[in-house]
């Protein structure tokens, strides 16, 4: 185990695993690493592996040989010994020249050692964060950034970030997130079904959070996206998972014509696609904003109890709102862990209308007369 500043990495790896266990968001950013290394290493065949349910996100991405998802056998005893025993194995026999973690948790640290890569690298954190034997997984690892230190730059830069020290940079801006062309056509013909005027302007919104403390609320949302079609001319796309359903058809009754509910209609890679075709992006706290931001729409996000500023897109075209109290933001579950948010209870319309005004102006939007 190696800790330095500046690594070199020898020869040209033909095989490289990336390891990100996070969510929908981490997932998202991904992909720019995924660019630097492949363009660092243009031969190489790259496998992504990631938690299970999160790497469709990515599918057909031409970058990527494959993706693999972390086995969760069920049950347990022997079976599901047997099964991770396996999936192990599986990793271990195709041989990886590289292995990279781009979170610090012990998991992801298990899982590339499991690899067998001659080189594992990561960044290095102290022993108050991880257990001691976290960083001996790896074979060369970078001091980690201290936090709060230099301007805020943006959720790419942290995977990012990993592979600087190791010679593995962007050359010039971030690259915006593809959509595979199998992946438009398919969007193509959601649109057909659901009868989504491509005349007309869209705006996708994400109302819905797995976390029900980081949602803002039905009627609030409701007067939202009636705003965006009588001032604006613009219809919305409700988005989000088979789960957010129902909610969003309660919605949309509450709206009229302008309104479509795709929640649960769509791949990952799909939503991508989907978000693509829109002209703005507006949501919670929740996956759909950065993947409306990696595909270079404009956003507006919505923060309650959450630490926005970790998370939230540097730039003008990307705007956050934050309820008007000084506990904001407590990073609680909901006030005092009870899964509500009275700030987001108490932020009205008006407030998220008039930021998503001030952006639709500066880009050169025209209110309807």
């Amino acid at each position: 185990m190696q800790i330095r500043e500046r690594h070199e990495i020898p020869g040209t790896p033909l095989r490289i695993i990336v390891i990100q266990l996070g969510d929908i968001g981490d997932i998202v950013w991904t992909w720019p690493a995924l660019a630097a290394i492949k363009g660092r290493f243009p031969a190489a065949e790259i496998s992504l592996l990631t938690r299970k349910g999160r790497g469709g996100l990515l599918e057909a991405n031409p970058l990527l040989r494959e993706i693999i998802e972390v086995v969760q056998p069920q049950g347990g005893g022997l079976a599901a010994l047997s099964a991770h025993a396996g999936f192990l194995v599986s990793l271990r026999r195709r041989r990886f020249d590289l292995a990279v973690d781009l979170r610090g948790d012990e998991r992801g640290a298990l899982l590339a050692w499991s690899t067998g890569a001659p080189m594992r690298i990561a960044l290095a954190y102290g022993r108050n964060d991880v257990p001691f034997w976290r960083n001996r997984m790896f074979t060369h690892l970078a001091a980690a950034p201290l936090p709060g230190k230099g301007p805020y730059r943006g959720p790419a830069e942290q995977s990012l970030d990993v592979l600087r020290p190791f010679g593995i940079e962007i050359e010039g801006d971030l690259p915006p997130l593809p959509v595979p062309p199998v992946i438009a056509e398919r969007v193509d013909r959601l649109f057909g079904e659901e009868r989504m005027d491509t005349e007309v302007p869209w705006v996708t919104i994400s109302p819905y959070s797995r976390w029900a403390y980081k949602e803002w609320g039905q009627e609030k949302w409701i007067d939202v996206i009636r705003w965006f079609w009588e001032r604006w001319g613009a219809a919305s796309a409700i988005v989000g998972s088979a789960e957010d359903r129902s909610k969003a058809d309660e919605l949309v009754q509450g709206c009229g014509e302008y309104v479509r509910n795709l929640a649960g209609k769509t791949s990952l890679a799909e939503l991508a696609g989907v978000i693509a075709r829109s002209v703005l992006h507006a949501g919670v706290d929740t996956g759909g904003p950065h993947l409306a931001a990696a595909l270079g729409l404009p956003t507006v996000t919505i923060y309650g109890p959450s630490f926005g500023e970790a998370w939230a897109h540097p730039g003008p075209r990307h705007r956050v709102v934050f309820p008007d109290r000084d506990c904001v933001p407590c990073r609680l579950i909901g006030c005092n862990n009870s899964h509500r948010s009275e700030c987001l209870e108490e932020l009205g319309p008006e407030k998220v209308k008039l930021v998503l005004e001030d952006l639709l102006t500066g880009l050169g939007w025209i209110p309807r007369p």
